[in-house]
C-alpha cells in the first residue's frame, strides 16, 4: 500500500471512530451524570436503605415547555423527608387542548451535589406521557435521600432540595390523534 492510500485509510478510520463518539457522547455523557449527580441528574434505585434520624426539606417545581398545552404542577409544593426513607410525591397533568398529546419529562435536583444522593425508585419521567383531549392524571414519584449525603462534606449542610421536571412534547407524532 502506498503513502498516500494509508494516508488516505487513517483519515477514514478517524472520521468513522469520531462519528461513532459523536453518536455515542450523548449516552455515555448521561452515564457519566447518572453515575457522579453532575449537573444534578438523579440516581434510580430499587429500594431505599431504610431511615436514619436527619431530615432535609423537598421542594417540587414544575414546568410545560411552551409547545405543549398542558397544566402540571405538584399537588404538594414540599415535604420534609427523612434521610433514607421512601417517600411519595404525586404530581398532576392535564391536557387542556383537544386531541391526544404525548409529553416526556425533564429533571434535575439543585443543588447540583444533592443529585448523587437523590434517587428515584419510581418516576413518570421514566417514560412517556400521553395524555387524552382534557384528560388529567395523577403521576406519582417514589424517591429517597440517601444518608450517605451526612458523610459528604460539599452536601451536608444541605437543607432544601429542589426537585424540577419540565414536560416537553413528544416530537415523533406518536400518541397525537
Amino acid at each position: 500500500m502506498n503513502r498516500n492510500a494509508r494516508t488516505a485509510l487513517i483519515a477514514a478510520l478517524g472520521v468513522c471512530g469520531m462519528t461513532g463518539l459523536g453518536y455515542a457522547s450523548v449516552p455515555l455523557y448521561r452515564m457519566f451524570c447518572e453515575a457522579t449527580g453532575l449537573n444534578g441528574t438523579t440516581q434510580r434505585a430499587l429500594r431505599a436503605p431504610g431511615a436514619v434520624n436527619a431530615t432535609v426539606r423537598v421542594d417540587f417545581d414544575s414546568n410545560v415547555s411552551a409547545g405543549l398545552p398542558w397544566r402540571f404542577q405538584p399537588e404538594n409544593r414540599s415535604q420534609t423527608v427523612r434521610l433514607g426513607a421512601r417517600n411519595l410525591a404525586i404530581f398532576t397533568a392535564t391536557n387542556t387542548s383537544d386531541k391526544t398529546i404525548t409529553g416526556t419529562a425533564a429533571f434535575n435536583v439543585t443543588p447540583d451535589q444533592a443529585g448523587r444522593y437523590f434517587s428515584k425508585i419510581q418516576c413518570f419521567c421514566f417514560s412517556q406521557q400521553t395524555l387524552k383531549p382534557h384528560e388529567t392524571v395523577r403521576m406519582p414519584v417514589i424517591f429517597f435521600v440517601d444518608p450517605a449525603m451526612l458523610k459528604d462534606a460539599d452536601a451536608a449542610d444541605v437543607q432544601t432540595i429542589t426537585l424540577s421536571y419540565t414536560f416537553y412534547p413528544v416530537d415523533s407524532g406518536a400518541g397525537q390523534g
